[in-house]
């Protein structure tokens, strides 16, 4: 069966939640048995977002086959939960490095390589070819950007040809706009919107539905005076006012009836009757938890929270798991340098620590500082790759006496590498998309709280390093209460430790937050929270 299409666009302003938007509309219509993929489409010339600073871009979400990723794919995964791959994140500059490609093999034929036809075709090549490889009922496509802007019209041309090509009963365009409220007047404004959707429309494409973003309730007039501008039924503009939590989003499509018209408009049928108790008793616990934490996040990009989204989200479902409000102190590194701040003061009702990923020098002392003092507190610490090497250099400094103890990134002349660069990356020139990435294996130690909370012995993680634990250290760690409890079983590499003289010092090269869900929440972030609830 041919799948169906629904291509997601953004007017107005960016930032609107496109994302959170497709993602619900994903889990609506997988609660109705229709088997769901989400591709996004980044209109910027980076080949992928590996590169890029998270002060600009947010994190790089990481697949499981080792993509480097937008962030909205985190949300992806987590509303609808499937394991995404490389296919679903698309951007300009591999559209383009496919297509010079393929010039300089010869595959055109001697033609002129143009915007048009040749890279709206691979564009249109990439959404085929993961509708055919996922097998997806439906195939939803969120193009990145506003509409406007120059960068995005190449991916709004193509969209606009798919429709000619697979047949209009199988595409929908929804359009996701803001409503902006001007205090003065008292009033929500849909002239923006009526601009956007005109600027949709001049290039071919007439939306099917139109999302309205708020900050408060939108009055029938508003509604009909935006359908009357989008020559669209009043039934087609749904309302999106702002949520208390991004899980809310789902629910609030489903009072508006958004799936059904959505699977009308498709011609698709219902394969099972949506079933959201499970998603309603998360919400629940999100907005009215019995218990409250606060865990100290410590990191480098704190200014930017949207750069920690993974584990942000991982801890709430933690705290789902728990049911407990996870409270995030944000902390910035760099401050934990300055002599003049007392940790006892800043960690004052802290119940958890957790140093997440990261890289470069900068505010690395911090990080370690605040290691030692979970350490030394007996306070649950929890470190994600970078924090794993933070935890490592503390250790090796303060317990183990190992003087000027190093990671080879921050200090190649150190007396102690207990952190060195991995011997594949010796070799390695090139940054884009050349690190330690995706899935590997781990054999858990049986005699670890980490075995007891995976509950297995051998999982599967995603990493995204260079540096690892310098094994010539291995045996001096372990003497002395570092123990080693997760291996790769090909390669020798330290993959988890675990302070055995603590009530909860964990530490993970790789990566968990990724494989953090709602609906399942990971096992190290609950049992984390766990621990943090009963200090």
């Amino acid at each position: 069966a041919m799948s169906k299409y629904i291509f997601v666009t953004g007017g107005v302003v960016s930032s609107l939640g496109k994302g959170i938007s497709s993602a619900s509309v994903g889990r609506l219509l997988e609660e109705r048995g229709i088997s769901v993929t989400i591709q996004k489409f980044d209109p910027y010339i980076n080949v992928d977002a590996g590169t890029m600073n998270p002060y600009q871009h947010g994190e790089v979400f990481v697949t499981y086959d080792g993509a480097e990723t937008d962030l909205d794919l985190g949300h992806y995964e987590r509303f609808i939960d499937k394991e995404l791959t490389r296919q679903n994140n698309i951007t300009t500059g591999r559209i383009y490095s496919t297509v010079i490609a393929k010039e300089r093999r010869g595959d055109f034929l001697g033609a002129t390589v143009q915007v048009i036809p040749h890279i709206t075709n691979q564009i249109k090549e990439e959404i085929l070819a993961l509708a055919k490889s996922s097998g997806a009922d439906v195939l939803i496509a969120e193009i990145g950007g506003t509409v406007g802007d120059i960068e995005s019209l190449p991916f709004l041309e193509a969209i606009r040809q798919f429709k000619n090509e697979v047949g209009p009963e199988n595409v929908m365009y929804i359009h996701v706009t803001l409503l902006p409220f001007i205090k003065a007047a008292n009033e929500l404004k849909s002239k923006p919107t009526q601009h956007s959707v005109k600027e949709l429309r001049s290039i071919g494409i007439q939306p099917d539905m139109i999302i309205l973003r708020s900050s408060r309730r939108i009055t029938k007039e508003v509604k009909g005076k935006v359908a009357l501008f989008s020559n669209l039924g009043e039934d087609r503009i749904v309302e999106a006012v702002d949520a208390k939590t991004i899980y809310e989003v789902p629910l609030i499509f489903e009072k508006q009836h958004v799936a059904d018209k959505i699977m009308r408009h498709l011609g698709l049928k219902e394969k099972k009757k949506p079933d959201l108790k499970k998603w309603r008793e998360i919400v629940n616990k999100v907005l009215h938890p019995k218990r409250e934490v606060e865990i100290a996040l410590v990191g480098k990009y704190v200014n930017l929270r949207d750069a920690y989204m993974s584990v942000h989200e991982a801890l709430i479902h933690a705290g789902i798991a728990n049911d407990a409000r996870v409270v995030v102190k944000w902390i910035d590194a760099e401050d934990l340098e300055r002599g003049d701040i007392e940790l006892h003061e800043l960690f004052r009702g802290i119940k958890g620590i957790l140093v997440p990923g990261g890289f470069g020098s900068r505010g690395i002392e911090g990080k370690i500082r605040a290691v030692r003092y979970a350490r030394e507190n007996k306070i649950p610490y929890f470190g994600l790759c970078l924090g794993l090497h933070c935890a490592v250099i503390e250790f090796a400094r303060n317990v183990l006496g190992l003087k000027g103890a190093h990671s080879t990134e921050f200090d190649e002349k150190t007396p102690y590498p207990v952190i060195h660069l991995l011997p594949s990356q010796l070799a390695v020139k090139e940054k884009g998309g050349t690190m330690r990435l995706g899935n590997y294996r781990c054999i858990l130690d049986r005699n670890s709280k980490v075995y007891r909370a995976y509950k297995r012995e051998e999982i599967d993680e995603r990493h995204r390093h260079r540096y690892e634990f310098n094994n010539e250290f291995k045996e001096l760690f372990s003497e002395s209460g570092m123990v080693p409890v997760g291996i790769n079983p090909d390669t020798g590499l330290v993959e988890v430790f675990e302070y055995k003289a603590h009530p909860w010092f964990i530490s993970t090269q790789f990566h968990p937050e990724f494989n953090s869900r709602p609906t399942r929440p990971h096992p190290l972030f609950k049992d984390f929270i766990k621990a943090a609830l009963s200090i």
